[in-house]
Parts: structure tokens; sequence; C-alpha cells
């Protein structure tokens, strides 16, 4: 964001966030594509962050884009893979053994070094 980015009205803006939320879109439908039994997860909106989708695949395997209120709703439509309200489903077990195996590997190849 430059200097003069904020007093422009939102019509500078929206063309920018949506060109962004279009390449996201592209590149979360790439991995999708690149995995199996890929589903969708939308995060709402904080204070530091847009509305964010993490995509997990059969394995555990995630990925998490900044898409914007339009691209959650473009996400459902464009990957045709199913798409869950994280407050309401919470994020899959298989998302946080994925995360707890990837952590035990780093520890093992940091000790194999020594």
């Amino acid at each position: 964001m430059g200097l003069l980015d904020r007093f422009r009205g939102a019509r500078g803006r929206s063309r920018t966030v949506a060109r962004d939320s279009a390449s996201e879109i592209a590149a979360l439908a790439e991995w999708a594509a690149s995995r199996r039994g890929v589903e969708a997860f939308v995060e709402p909106k904080t204070t530091v962050t847009d509305v964010t989708a993490v995509l997990v695949a059969a394995d555990g395997e995630w990925t998490r884009r900044i898409v914007g209120e339009r691209g959650a709703r473009r996400l459902a439509g464009a990957l045709k893979i199913p798409v869950y309200d994280v407050n309401r489903t919470g994020y899959p077990q298989r998302m946080r053994d994925y995360d707890a195996r990837r952590r035990i590997e780093q520890r093992r190849a940091r000790e194999q070094e020594q």
C-alpha cells in the first residue's frame, strides 16, 4: 500500500483487491488440482487480514490465501470442492496431524545434522 493509497477512494482499491483476489483464487485452484480430497475452510475477516481460505488435502497438507468476501463466494463455485465456514466446523483433525508429523520430521532432521 502506497502512502497516498489510503486517501484515494474505494474505487481505486477495489480493482487492485479484485485483481489480487483473482490471482489468489487461481493459485488455490492450481494447488487443489494437484492434490486429492481437497476441502476449503473459509476464515472470517480479522483486524489483521481480510477473509482467508484454507485448503486442506486428504493427507492433511494445507495452504492459506487471502481471498476477500467476494473471493470466498467465487472459490466455492470455481473449485467445485466442499467449502465450510471454519467458525461452524472448526479445522479438520488431519490438518493438525499433518502439522505434528512435520514438526517431528523437522526435529529428526535437525538431530541427524548434529
